[in-house]
Order: C-alpha cells, then sequence, then structure tokens
C-alpha cells in the first residue's frame, strides 16, 4: 500500500475516532441535562412530558389568543382532541464546521386519540428574537401554538426544530445558515421518530410547513429529505423568502412604506450568523456602521432584547450598513452576498408538491419572492407548485394565519381513508 494511502487511511479513521468520541461526550452531557425529569430513549434522545392542551385550551388558542397575536379576520374550526406536549433533546452536527457534534432541542405533540398510526407536520418556525421563543416552549411561540391547535387538535403529530442557537442549544444563532438548518431538522426527525416508538405511535405521512424564516428552513430541510430519498407528502409554506439576496438587495436598494423596523434586526442576524458559521471574519466591522456595532453583537448574543436594540438602530437597512458594503449588493461584490446566492432554497427540481402563501400587503416579503418557485418548477417540470392568495387584508402576521388554515385541508386530501388507523 503506498504511504500516501496509508496517511489518509489513518487521518479519516483519527477524524472518524474524533466524531464517535465527541458524539459519546454530547451523549453524556444529554443524559446528564435530562435528569430525573427526562426519559433516556436510542441515539442520544431524551424526553419528557411538559404539559397537555386541553381541546378548551386549543380552542382559545384558535379564538381569542389568535386575535391578540393578529387582526386577521379569520375562523377556524374548533379542535377535535387534546394533545399532548414533550420536549426532546437531541444530537445534531454543524456541517458548515466539519459536523463538529451539538445538543440542540424541540416538541413534539402528540394528539389524544385511540388511532397508533398518526400524520406528522413538521413544522419549522419563523424568525425569533431571543432563545426562548421556540417550539420547546410553546407558551411563548404563539406559531407553534397554532399549529398544535390546528393541526395536532384534528389528528397530526407536530413536531419542530428550535435550530441550532435557540432553545437549549448554546452554539451561536444559525440563522439562514443552510447545512445546519436542514440538519438540525432532520436529526429533530429522526428524533421524534425515536420518541414516538416509545410512545408505542406510529409516525404516517409526513408533511412539511413553515412561516417566514420557517418557510426557507423547510425549503432546505425539504430538499435534504428529497436527496435522501425520505417521501414527503406535501409542503406549504406561508412568506417564503425564496431568495435572500433578492430580499437583502431589496432591503437596501428599494425600501417599501410597507418596510417594518425589526427588518434591521434581521439583517444583524444574518450577517452575525454568516460571519460565525461561514468564517467570514470581519463581516459585521466591514457591513455594520460604527455607531450600531455593539448594539448589533449584544443583540445576536442575546445580551440584549429588541425593544432595547430597536431604540439604537435605525429604521432602514440602508442607514444601518456601511455605504460601500451597501453599494456591494448591486453587484454581488462580496462573499456575503454570494453566500445569500448560495443559500437560495427553491433552484431545484422538486418531487414533493407544494403550496405558497403570500399577501398583498406583507411588510417582509413581497409576493415576487414569496412566489418565485411556482413557475420555475412548471418550467423544469417539477412537482406541482400553487402560489395561494391569502388576500387584499394579509400582512405577515396573516399571510401565516391564512396558510395554516388552508394548508391542513389540503394536507388532509393527500391521506387516504384509513391508512392511518
Amino acid at each position: 500500500m503506498k504511504k500516501g494511502n496509508i496517511r489518509n487511511r489513518t487521518i479519516h479513521i483519527a477524524w472518524y475516532s474524533f466524531i464517535i468520541a465527541q458524539f459519546l461526550i454530547l451523549g453524556f452531557f444529554t443524559e446528564a441535562l435530562a435528569g430525573d425529569s427526562y426519559k433516556q430513549v436510542t441515539g442520544g434522545v431524551s424526553y419528557r412530558h411538559i404539559g397537555d392542551y386541553s381541546v378548551e385550551r386549543l380552542n382559545r388558542i384558535l379564538t381569542s389568543e389568535l386575535s391578540e397575536f393578529s387582526s386577521f379576520k379569520i375562523k377556524f374550526p374548533p379542535a377535535k382532541n387534546s394533545v399532548s406536549l414533550y420536549k426532546v433533546v437531541y444530537n445534531t452536527v454543524i456541517p458548515e464546521k466539519g459536523n463538529r457534534p451539538v445538543i440542540a432541542s424541540g416538541l413534539v405533540a402528540v394528539p389524544k386519540t385511540a388511532l397508533k398510526k398518526l400524520p406528522v407536520v413538521s413544522y419549522q418556525h419563523g424568525t425569533v428574537f431571543s432563545r426562548t421563543e421556540v417550539p420547546s416552549n410553546p407558551e411563548e411561540s404563539m406559531e407553534t401554538r397554532l399549529l398544535i391547535a390546528r393541526c395536532a387538535g384534528d389528528g397530526y403529530i407536530v413536531i419542530g426544530a428550535d435550530y441550532i442557537g435557540k432553545g437549549d442549544s448554546n452554539e451561536p444563532d444559525s440563522y439562514m445558515v443552510k447545512d445546519s438548518t436542514s440538519q438540525a431538522c432532520l436529526d429533530m426527525l429522526f428524533a421524534s421518530r425515536a420518541v414516538c416508538s416509545d410512545l408505542k405511535i406510529e409516525q404516517g405521512e409526513l408533511f412539511l410547513s413553515g412561516w417566514s424564516q420557517g418557510a426557507w428552513s423547510t425549503m432546505v430541510f425539504r430538499n435534504k429529505l428529497e436527496s435522501l430519498g425520505i417521501p414527503v407528502k406535501a409542503s406549504a409554506t406561508a412568506s417564503t423568502p425564496n431568495d435572500l439576496y433578492v430580499m437583502m438587495a431589496r432591503w437596501i436598494n428599494n425600501p417599501s412604506p410597507l418596510d417594518v423596523s425589526w427588518i434591521v434586526g434581521t439583517v444583524t442576524l444574518l450577517i452575525n450568523s454568516y460571519e460565525n458559521y461561514y468564517g467570514l471574519q470581519g463581516l459585521s466591522s466591514a457591513a455594520i456602521k460604527t455607531q450600531y456595532r455593539q448594539t448589533a453583537g449584544d443583540f445576536y448574543k442575546n445580551r440584549i432584547g429588541w425593544e432595547e436594540a430597536s431604540k439604537v438602530f435605525p429604521a432602514t437597512t440602508k442607514d444601518f450598513l456601511d455605504p460601500d458594503f451597501a453599494s456591494a449588493s448591486s453587484i454581488v461584490g462580496n462573499r456575503f452576498y454570494k453566500q445569500l446566492q448560495d443559500n437560495q432554497p427553491y433552484n431545484w427540481r422538486y418531487a414533493t408538491p407544494s403550496r405558497y402563501y403570500y399577501g398583498k400587503i406583507d411588510e417582509v416579503l413581497p409576493p415576487y419572492v414569496a412566489t418565485l418557485p411556482v413557475e420555475y418548477e412548471k418550467t423544469i417540470g417539477g412537482a406541482s407548485a400553487e402560489a395561494v392568495y391569502a388576500g387584499d387584508d394579509a400582512n405577515h402576521r396573516g399571510t401565516f394565519i391564512y396558510g395554516v388554515l388552508d394548508q391542513k385541508d389540503w394536507f388532509d386530501t393527500f391521506i387516504k381513508k384509513g391508512t392511518s388507523d
């Protein structure tokens, strides 16, 4: 055997030994984190029961709690069954950092029914500005509660990853980082199967759902699933940022009177997460004006919340960014804008039917960006892709709410009678 081959084999063995050792260490910490209140199951997965939503509570979510969340006019059918909630802690890896093993968390919501095989909705949550407004903590996440009430309250298991950098994860926020996001969602799916198996529940058909950041997460997750041959029955996303470069370039160069001020917070997360995960050293210093850098760093690291940061940040993205950095957006003039283009989630041929919800007055995503995949898929002969209009009064939250109502009925059409009995 040649010396080079021996050396390469030695390196590979050393690397795999390192990864295995890291997972063993993670398993120890996962077990330690779990303590007496968590149950350890296969594959380094732990879970614990965190409560139940009665039918009465689910119906409050669909009515009074929803009206506090949004003024968008809509009526949901009442929930049919109560739901048990489980927090999950599991192992995943960061592909952008050589598959370094880390701990992540998420939610499994199981309907209380006599059925032992149930369809699954994997919900990917939208942009949040804290570590705790995540699926594993549904009392701080109205979007998660709405999915639970609408879908788990009518017989679907609902699962959701908190993402790397949110929930119990101690890593930096992986905001819109492609491979880490899809990996965290994939390993959450596997973790949910381990939990459901322990609960003596079989998972049936898999559906995907997401809103805003979570819509993008759903797209990259679906790509991962299809690449692995894991079937998805249907996918539905609301206010989908299908092209991150177009989204950023519009915020800089063509702002709309509809744009909300917290878009600057989103830009902060994007810049700092890309600096951390893609090794773009000095990105935040080059991109953000001097007077906002300290606040931006504190905000990204969860040292301060949006309420405090918003008192310092300007109202527009262009005013937030260094002029030269902002100008570079026009010609994709640096690695940041090129990475945004590389992280487009729609430009491939789908095997999964999909719907894209959009609203007329969405203050974050214009209809063009939210519906990009529709004509793209028609052109290359992919699976059915539909643009669904949420209405003239549908803003960012309204588009999401309309999508949650509509997608559940659409998902139902894919389930053959008796397959989940």
